[in-house]
């Protein structure tokens, strides 16, 4: 079993910077990709960015040049650092961690092939 954590998260102007940490526990020699979805009210659970453990990255079209996740393979920690933050970024943001490198646009919130998730953090972003 993993356990996924996050940290983060909270209230910010536009144009601001905020950054997200996520750190997965137990049994994560399996893992092969942890990373960001987000959520807003009303929204399907959009990829912001994952991290997989041979290197490469991928980022969501709305966030790209904007966003940057990255991480230590050691500590089993990916961190997001967000800038220019928008009113449209404004969501509880989910980290996850699973032994799949596909991560897909956009899934529902028990996609089960990223097999495990934190609880989630609000970003509110608002003048």
């Amino acid at each position: 079993q993993v356990q996924v954590a996050e940290s983060g998260g909270g209230l910010v102007q536009p144009g601001g910077s905020l950054s997200l940490s996520c750190s997965a526990s137990g049994s994560v020699f399996s893992l092969n990709a942890m990373g960001w979805y987000r959520q807003a009210p009303g929204k399907s659970r959009e990829l912001v960015a994952v991290m997989r453990r041979s290197g490469t990255r991928d980022y969501g079209d709305s966030v790209k040049g904007r966003f940057t996740i990255s991480g230590d393979n050691a500590k089993n920690t990916v961190w997001l650092q967000m800038n220019s933050l928008k009113p449209e970024d404004t969501a509880v943001y989910y980290c996850g961690a699973g032994t799949t490198t596909y991560w897909p646009t956009t899934v529902p919130p028990d996609y089960y092939h990223i097999e495990y998730w934190g609880k989630g953090v609000l970003v509110t972003v608002s003048s």
